[in-house]
């Protein structure tokens, strides 16, 4: 459903077959048709094996064909994630390594033209940077070739750790929606995730359809994969909603998710409508992608929308240290900000045992961005983990910047403004500095200096702003 998606949004079909012919070569056959599911159009593609008995293979296998391929590297590196998130989920689950697990269903031909396809599809659409939002996994028990089973089952319980989950009972709860933003960013959205076990190519990951409609009644058909290294169908008891989410879907949105957070804003170029085999009545089955470029737009009564690296909707990192140097703060302070953080400071705490610590923040734009600052801070200081706060959304004011003459030397003044009004204005205390150095003159002289200057020129709060 999410390569029909992808393909209805504009990746172009014969190239994703070709990114496909090159890990599994003449294998597969993608084939794309027009189908309709609850009134609304939608594309759907088949994947049609071209060859009897495909066989089961381990992720080393898979993996070598993988790097082998001659793929894309952004491809290539995605769909890596995704199965490797796949085998440390699964061998968790079971007990062994991930280097000796076998995948039957998932390694099948028509599993890897998905992972592959999904993450070629991405690529296409240069969609360089994914968030989503909660992942419906679904309800009840499923009957599996190990026996009755509850839902989530087990491997997808394992993927989804750290990641916000709902049931999906209800069609409120199901609802959700992943983001894909970059330099042409694809967002694709999904509601509630009902997969179907009689692995008829029912094709697409749960990340995650989002109808912009304030009905929100759509369910979303994933991948056909049977899971837990199954051979045989499962399905749910008749009355029961059972399984949202499969372990191939929940690792795409892992392995290719940056963050969870609701849709960013985005200026739309393309929109593309999956479908898979079911037609549920009373609620069209589809995922729509949405494809865009970033947006950088203000909250509801937050004037100005602000000038370019100052985002009204951020993330905010942070880290609590207790066996630190203090002498080393100030440049770890500067390494976040080089990484790319918008702003960082340090606040003082109290930790377990009445240890004396401090917890670093930064707040950084969503995107690549903030695994820049993750590993910095990781690099920099002696902190085990980074915890991540998103979205978070602020009012920003728009700055610019007007340089005053203090004793012939230049001074620039930060001037805030909220697009009529001057709400601040300050001298950059940097130049500040500076000029002190130069004209042999205490800072605190300056200071009051470069103010007056800008006051002169009516660079003060309550002036209209330039």
């Amino acid at each position: 459903m999410l390569l029909g998606a992808l393909v209805d949004a504009g990746a172009d079909l014969g190239r994703i077959q070709a990114a496909v012919d090159a890990v599994v070569p003449g294998s597969v056959r993608l084939t794309r048709t027009e189908v309709a599911r609850g009134g609304q159009r939608a594309t759907k593609v088949d994947v049609e094996p071209l060859v009897d008995d495909p066989p089961h293979r381990r992720w080393t296998t898979i993996r070598t064909m993988l790097e082998q391929a001659a793929l894309d590297d952004v491809t290539r590196e995605r769909a890596l994630a995704a199965f490797a998130r796949l085998a440390e989920a699964e061998g968790h689950v079971h007990g062994t390594s991930p280097e000796d697990v076998h995948f039957h269903e998932v390694g099948a031909l028509d599993s890897i033209a998905d992972v592959v396809g999904v993450c070629e599809g991405l690529r296409l659409l240069d969609a360089g940077e994914i968030t989503a939002t909660a992942i419906a996994l679904g309800e009840g028990r499923i009957r599996a070739a190990h026996g009755d089973i509850p839902v989530p089952v087990p491997a997808v319980a394992q993927l989804a750790l750290g990641w916000p989950v709902v049931s999906g009972a209800s069609t409120a709860a199901g609802h959700g929606h992943s983001h894909a933003h970059g330099p042409g960013h694809a967002h694709d959205h999904d509601h509630d995730h009902d997969h179907d076990h009689d692995h008829d190519h029912d094709h697409g990951a749960p990340t995650h359809q989002h109808e912009h409609t304030h009905a929100h009644e759509h369910e979303h058909e994933g991948t056909a994969h049977s899971h837990e290294h199954l051979d045989a169908a499962t399905s749910a008891p008749a009355g029961q909603i059972g399984e949202l989410a499969t372990p191939t879907g929940v690792a795409l949105v892992r392995a290719l998710a940056s963050a969870a957070g609701p849709m960013p804003a985005m200026t739309l170029a393309a929109v593309g409508v999956g479908a898979g085999t079911k037609d549920l009545p009373g609620r069209p089955n589809v995922v729509r992608v949405l494809v865009g470029e970033a947006a950088s737009v203000p909250l509801p009564g937050a004037g100005a929308a602000g000038v370019p690296g100052t985002p009204a909707e951020v993330v905010q990192l942070e880290a609590n240290v207790d066996d630190l140097d203090p002498r080393l703060w100030p440049g770890v302070l500067a390494r976040v900000l080089e990484a790319g953080a918008l702003d960082a400071w340090l606040s003082p705490i109290l930790m377990k045992k009445g240890r004396p610590a401090h917890t670093l923040h930064a707040l950084c734009p969503i995107g690549a961005v903030t695994d820049a600052v993750s590993t910095a801070i990781l690099a920099h200081t002696t902190t085990l983990g980074v915890r991540q706060h998103a979205p978070l959304h602020r009012r920003v004011l728009e700055r610019t910047w007007h340089e005053v003459d203090v004793d012939g030397q230049g001074v620039r003044i930060k001037i805030a403004h909220d697009g009529t009004t001057v709400r601040q204005a300050t001298p950059e205390f940097d130049d500040v500095a500076a000029a002190a150095a130069a004209l042999g003159l205490p800072e605190r002289v300056v200071l009051d200096r470069a103010r007056r200057a800008a006051q002169e020129s009516g660079l003060e709060p309550g002036a209209p702003a330039r």
